[in-house]
């Protein structure tokens, strides 16, 4: 995203503020919830896990993914 900044965001505005780009993504997660959200997750060392969820934070930081509670996925 770094390396395609003005295709991420406008000007000097955080990485993922674009717009005129606005898409909507419906994902149904409703009962009986398809096959690849009922899989365990894959198991990972921690070393792996502690740099996943580095990189996680950094996107979460950029504004680029939200934290969402259990209450907003019926929403979605």
């Amino acid at each position: 995203m770094r390396k395609n900044r003005p295709d991420f965001s406008i000007g000097e505005e955080h990485l993922g503020n674009t717009r005129d780009h606005d898409r909507e993504l419906y994902i149904d997660l409703e009962r009986p919830y398809p096959p690849m959200f009922r899989r365990p997750p894959y198991p990972e060392s921690l070393e792996n896990r502690r740099e996943i969820e580095k990189h996680v934070n950094e996107i979460l930081d950029m504004d680029v993914i939200r934290k969402i509670g259990h209450k907003e996925m019926g929403c979605v």
